[in-house]
């Protein structure tokens, strides 16, 4: 399988994903992803060193920027 296919899989689950170049994390509800793993996340709060910072609400995220993709159990 993919990991495009495996992604689609996670649409309407909440996810953590942890991009290049720093320290925190976005979490938040997977809205719609594409071939290029460009997400779209709602009730999105960034997260570092596990406490949440600031909630930033609707989110894109470029996908050559993703380095991990989660799903968050709840």
């Amino acid at each position: 399988m993919f990991p495009t296919k495996k992604v689609q899989n996670l649409v309407g689950t909440k996810v953590q994903v942890e991009m290049k170049g720093e320290n925190s994390l976005l979490e938040g509800v997977l809205k719609s992803v594409d071939d290029y793993l460009n997400l779209h996340l709602v009730n999105t709060t960034e997260i570092d060193n596990g406490e949440k910072l600031r909630t930033l609400g609707s989110v894109v995220v470029r996908g050559n920027n993703i380095i991990l993709i989660h799903p968050v159990n709840e």
